[in-house]
């Protein structure tokens, strides 16, 4: 299995000409899936199944990322957005209701009932994680661990399928990738003004600024150039950059650690994936 083919697969489900010219979707959960991949590859599960279900579990993840992306814009839309907007929720739906289809389809009731039960979960914890943003009772080390266990949820859900060998592994090696991902996107999020509230920099900013740069951030949408000074000023960029290259390395001793040679092999790929695009030329250091 190359990297790419969990995303090749679900191409044909997610590349409409109206969704990719009129709303931008999330980026795709290639790491997580191509771990679920492996590891259902080493647990013996056959072919056809595990591509099945990487495949359902990349679009409901896709589906719950786009409608993120919509109550991030907190009604802040103009007109030009509205039927971006429109589309964001009629494309998140459309992705959810590909898993249904999906593994209804090869007969596969008991994950469909798995996978809904995570997405309930992955609800009831965006709940709790909004709940702690309006009382404005949230250190960026909060909000960095509750976006992590939202996004590993739906993957979690697989663990019962694996060997207890690999269950030993899966929800570290996870927790370690998803914690890259999440930082990656809290990364590209600071180069947004309309993505910056509620954001990990917003959160990290609370918890530095003076009074009266405090009371600029919670009120009104800020301004980008303002937003962007005080990034620089408190020095997020080079911050947030570290804590990539922290992660990046306890992945590295994660994967080190395994007895799986095959399982190995197929994590390096990934973990390059990692050290070539996402912090490098993919992640805009122009602040």
């Amino acid at each position: 299995m190359t990297i790419s083919r969990i995303q090749a697969m679900a191409k044909p489900y997610m590349d409409y000409d109206m969704i990719q010219n009129h709303t931008d979707l999330p980026e795709f959960p290639e790491s997580r899936t191509t771990l679920l991949h492996l590891f259902l590859q080493a647990g013996g599960v056959e072919e056809s199944n595990r591509d099945l279900y990487a495949l359902v579990t990349s679009l409901v993840q896709v589906a719950l990322d786009t409608h993120e992306r919509i109550t991030e814009s907190g009604g802040k839309e103009g007109s030009k957005q509205k039927l971006s907007l429109q589309l964001g929720v009629l494309a998140g739906d459309y992705f959810s209701s590909r898993f249904y289809h999906l593994l209804s389809q090869a007969g596969q009731i008991q994950q469909i009932q798995q996978l809904a039960a995570a997405i309930c979960e992955v609800n009831r914890m965006k709940m709790d994680l909004y709940l702690s943003m309006k009382s404005r009772r949230l250190t960026p080390e909060d909000y960095l661990q509750q976006m992590v266990a939202i996004q590993m949820q739906l993957f979690l859900s697989f663990t019962p399928m694996l060997s207890k060998r690999h269950q030993q592994w899966w929800p570290e090696l996870l927790l370690a990738f998803t914690r890259c991902d999440v930082l990656v996107s809290e990364r590209l999020r600071m180069n947004s003004t309309l993505e910056f509230a509620g954001s990990w920099a917003y959160w990290q900013l609370l918890s530095k600024v003076n009074r009266e740069e405090h009371s600029y951030l919670v009120a009104a949408q800020p301004e980008h150039l303002k937003v962007r000074a005080l990034i620089h000023k408190y020095e997020l960029l080079s911050k947030m950059d570290d804590l990539l290259d922290t992660q990046l390395e306890l992945v590295k001793e994660s994967i080190g650690q395994l007895d799986d040679t095959l399982l190995v092999e197929g994590l390096w790929p990934l973990l390059e994936l990692y050290d070539r695009q996402w912090t490098g030329q993919a992640l805009v250091k122009e602040w």
